[in-house]
């Protein structure tokens, strides 16, 4: 087969190689036995740790350092991305507002997103049109309240006090001002890459299945539940907003529905904003296939993820797709209906994951090496 261009997207392997990783072994294999060939890497991240990375990577831009706040308000330094030509702003939450962060001093009743709305402040004074924020890994419970703050939204207790709420006093607010918020914003549009559908409170909500990895103890699962409750009606009654039943609303301590109740941020598929944003259909002009992949293929790799965004726009375009996996779980049949031609596991053996996490490099490797071998031959 005469390979002139490969379209490489994959998720990372959590745990062992990243999706920029992953790229690099393809790459470099592509090359060894397609020396002519064009690969185009388009390293996918899911909102955490790595998705500035992942855009800036894929079409060019620059980091900006910027002086914010940690979640316990310590003064920290942070970076966000501007990418190159469309005044869009990346921003990961994580950055000033994860977990990693805290370390040993977990605790979701004080922490704040304080230091993100800083970020989002310095994009929007560095030009920034839009603002794609990235949730993931986070330390909060919020609301997303501290990036509201900063941002101009003003919050009031009973006794008519401005305060800056976080999780514990989220039951304290009866009032939100927004006149005040930054003029600027007002013709930014706010995307959130969000991959859950959690709604804001409740038992499937934020403090239910997320804050007990935040530190939470199950009294304050049930104190940041009920804030959060309150806060929805607040801003109901005084905002005009329903976010109670918002899908996605409970992502990242209910940051997403802060962002759509305070800003009209769009909460969107974070596989989706990738591919918009780095014109994922253009890319596959002229392609002769795609390389995707991700940990682990199963049945919530067909719900939105990485090989499924992938996929059907591959196959919309009639393009190929070859999915690279550490394993596979589950009936898996419907993958081949979404856009994917064939699936491979690197795993050789037949190892713990304990074990084979150690040789996912080389496992790929060797996967890819017969896959591209393969290709020679026609």
């Amino acid at each position: 087969m005469n390979v002139k261009k490969i379209v490489v997207a994959p998720d990372s392997f959590k745990g062992t190689l990243s999706s920029k990783q992953i790229c690099e072994i393809v790459t470099n294999k592509v090359f060894r036995l397609f020396p002519l060939a064009e690969v185009i890497s388009v390293p996918i991240a899911d909102g955490g740790e790595g998705t500035v990375d992942c855009f800036l990577n894929a079409v060019g831009g620059q980091r900006i350092e910027c002086e914010t706040v940690n979640p316990f308000f310590e003064k920290t330094v942070a970076s966000y991305g501007i990418l190159s030509g469309d005044k869009i702003a990346v921003i990961e939450m994580s950055a000033c507002a994860g977990l990693p962060l805290v370390e040993d001093r977990k605790n979701p009743m004080l922490a704040t997103t304080y230091g993100v709305g800083v970020l989002i402040k310095d994009a929007i004074k560095h030009g920034a049109k839009e603002i794609i924020l990235g949730l993931g890994g986070s330390a909060t419970n919020d609301f997303g309240c501290g990036a509201a703050a900063a941002l101009g939204v003003r919050f009031y207790n009973a006794e008519k006090e401005s305060f800056v709420p976080v999780g514990e006093t989220l039951s304290l607010v009866e009032e939100i001002d927004i006149s005040g918020i930054v003029p600027q914003l007002k013709d930014v549009k706010i995307t959130v890459m969000c991959d859950v559908d959690n709604p804001v409170y409740g038992e499937k909500g934020a403090a239910y299945v997320y804050a007990p990895q935040k530190g939470a103890t199950p009294d304050q699962v049930k104190l940041l539940d009920s804030g959060l409750k309150h806060l929805c009606q607040v801003v109901e009654n005084r905002l005009e907003k329903s976010v109670s039943a918002l899908v996605g609303g409970g992502a990242a301590g209910a940051m997403a529905g802060g962002m759509y109740a305070f800003f009209n941020a769009k909460l969107s598929k974070g596989i989706e904003v990738v591919l918009d944003t780095v014109r994922f259909e253009a890319l596959l002009q002229n392609a002769d296939f795609v390389i995707t992949g991700e940990g682990k293929l199963d049945g919530q790799s067909l719900r939105g993820k990485v090989i499924d965004g992938v996929a059907r726009r591959a196959k919309e375009k009639g393009v190929p797709v070859i999915a690279i996996v550490g394993g596979v779980e589950g009936e898996i049949d419907p993958v081949y209906d979404m856009g994917i031609n064939s699936i491979f596991t690197i795993n050789r053996l037949p190892e713990d994951f304990s074990i084979s996490r150690f040789k996912s490099k080389e496992n790929l490797e060797q996967t890819l090496e017969n896959i591209l071998r393969l290709l020679t031959l026609r």
